[in-house]
């Protein structure tokens, strides 16, 4: 089976404002498209994907992940997150109604294809599926079969209200790299101990050379 992901992504500008701790202002926009070229590289070279759209309209950052093989879409709403994702979920349905399609965080510069086929294979079992972060109260990704509405309701405690939509939650072991966001400092610690993509890799070696 073969999907297609949507990745949303906001301004580099107001990205991660959660890592002040552990980056300056100057550098977190310099992370955020770190972590997102990371993130749409490995999903690129997943097997279970044909392809990837990025929800943005950060100029900067569709320019570099278009590169990368992405099809960039206008965050034309304007209207947050799930606005975001719901529009674009349209967007690519017009041009692929029968792929199963499925939103996944930007910010999981650890990921690893191999696991991410293997939460896809999982979730092409139910209509709707979705798979909890690293803390267990948000969402990384949320799966909808072709013909489904993805329903998106990311943000706070979206496990439990992802849960109460209907949409089944996956139980895999041994698929960190697609649970492990990074909003926080010690998320950015995690995610390097598991092993971040190339790109991640540079931006935290420039920012310990700060």
């Amino acid at each position: 089976m073969q999907w297609t992901l949507v990745i949303p992504l906001k301004a580099l500008a107001r990205a991660k404002s959660r890592l002040s701790d552990t980056a300056d202002d100057g550098l977190r926009p310099g992370l955020a498209l770190a972590f997102a070229q990371d993130t749409v590289a490995a999903a690129l070279t997943c097997a279970a994907v044909r392809d990837v759209a990025v929800v943005t309209d950060d100029g900067l950052a569709g320019r570099e992940l278009a590169a990368l093989g992405a099809r960039i879409v206008p965050d034309e709403p304007a209207g947050g997150l799930n606005a975001a994702l719901a529009h674009a979920a349209s967007v690519v349905r017009t041009k692929s109604p029968e792929s199963p399609l499925a939103a996944l965080n930007a910010d999981l510069p650890a990921l690893r294809p191999l696991e991410l086929t293997r939460v896809l294979d999982a979730a092409a079992a139910f209509p709707r599926a979705f798979l909890p972060d690293a803390a267990g109260t948000g969402t990384t990704l949320l799966a909808a079969a072709a013909g489904r509405e993805l329903l998106p309701a990311f943000g706070t405690d979206s496990r439990i209200r992802h849960r109460a939509s209907g949409a089944v939650e996956i139980a895999l072991d041994g698929v960190d790299s697609v649970r492990q966001d990074v909003d926080t400092g010690d998320d950015l610690r995690a995610a390097l101990t598991l092993g971040v993509g190339p790109r991640t890799a540079a931006a935290v070696a420039a920012l310990k050379a700060a």
